[in-house]
């Protein structure tokens, strides 16, 4: 039964260089406004009233809609008094009085597209804001009563050191945030990066030190990672992340938002007039066989800090997870954690990870 739910945003005001997700610029308020139309439709023929543990709106930039739109939408969902409610927004889009409407409208929690406070770097990868943007809305949240915000940073952007990441992480620490998600930079095929590579890229080598000197640097100040790319304090941990990396299921709402439900993965249209014309008809839709749910199990539950729970494998699959995958374990035994519930990566196996998983799939 699904307790979560995403809903895509796709409006940005400019595409940055890394991104490869569905997101459209210049769109007028008109067709923001059937955008909203589309997305209540889809969600009145599509959501069963189950009660909600979180909702979250990505993008894209959610952060451009007006409050009343971002209103009728939580208003379409049973929520529970202590539902996480996430909104993703940049830096140089918010003022204190939306901030503030946020919260009354049901927004507790916020993620603030950070990346880096390297003002060349950030212009080099098509943000918009500067440094010092990141700084203001952190505390204009803050001051406008948010207490639980999360700020994305990516490691590996063209030009970066291990001095300007170490950098990055001080002034993150400054600002008494409770969670922080990092992402080695990908380049994609979809983006501007992917048909136009950028120069001075740290290397893989020069990437993994990165993550490891990130891990090192917030578990020593009081972050837990508790999922491969993200660190929180203790209680901060992201219920809308932790639903994924359990593998439950979840609704995605918006043009090519991705659900899971009554086991089956979906994918809405990527292409804006498809979703428009028909925004309950998904592109894809594909039943997972016992085998592929076993694999999901296996493959997002090493993504979690804790790892994998054996006992629970033994009930949702009736199979003996040591003995099935002997192998592999013996093949990395010094890559894994055995744990009193089950299995889990170390550091070292987080940096190969995709090529253990393989092994499992």
């Amino acid at each position: 039964m699904p307790k979560s739910v995403y809903i895509h945003i796709p409006f940005c005001k400019s595409k940055c260089k890394y991104c490869s997700f569905t997101s459209f610029v210049g769109i007028n308020d008109g067709i923001k406004q059937g955008y909203m139309y589309s997305l209540l439709k889809e969600i009145s023929e599509n959501y069963r009233g189950e009660k909600l543990n979180t909702l979250y709106f990505g993008g894209g930039t959610p952060s451009l809609m007006p409050i009343d739109f971002l209103s009728k939408i939580i208003k379409k969902f049973n929520l529970n008094t202590d539902s996480e409610i996430t909104l993703e927004l940049n830096p140089d889009d918010v003022t204190e009085e939306y901030l503030k409407s946020l919260l009354v409208i049901g927004v507790n929690r916020l993620s603030i597209g950070s990346q880096t406070f390297n003002d060349e770097i950030l212009k080099l990868i098509g943000r918009r804001h500067n440094s010092s943007q990141i700084e203001e809305t952190v505390k204009l949240a803050q001051k406008s009563g948010f207490k639980n915000i999360n700020v994305d940073l990516i490691y590996g952007l063209p030009l970066q050191t291990k001095e300007l990441l170490l950098f990055d992480l001080e002034k993150f620490l400054e600002l008494d945030i409770q969670h922080i998600s990092t992402y080695g930079l990908k380049i994609e095929d979809g983006s501007f990066f992917g048909k136009n590579p950028p120069k001075n890229l740290p290397d893989e080598d020069t990437q993994a030190d990165f993550y490891e000197l990130i891990n090192e640097k917030l578990e020593n100040q009081g972050f837990y990672r508790y999922e491969i790319s993200n660190f929180a304090k203790k209680g901060f941990e992201s219920k809308h992340n932790l639903n994924y990396w359990h593998n439950e299921e979840y609704y995605g709402f918006g043009v090519s938002a991705h659900g899971y439900v009554d086991g089956i993965r979906y994918s809405n249209f990527t292409e804006f007039e498809k979703y428009m014309q028909n925004p309950s008809l998904h592109e894809f839709g594909n039943f997972l066989t016992d085998k592929e749910k076993l694999e999901e199990e296996i493959f997002l539950g090493f993504r979690k800090r804790e790892g994998i729970d054996t006992k629970r494998i033994k009930e949702k699959f009736n199979i003996d997870f040591e003995k099935q995958y002997q192998d592999v374990l013996e093949k990395y035994k010094d890559y894994f954690i055995k744990s009193e519930k089950g299995y889990a990566l170390n550091i070292k196996g987080v940096l190969i990870s995709n090529v253990i998983l393989a092994e499992f799939i």
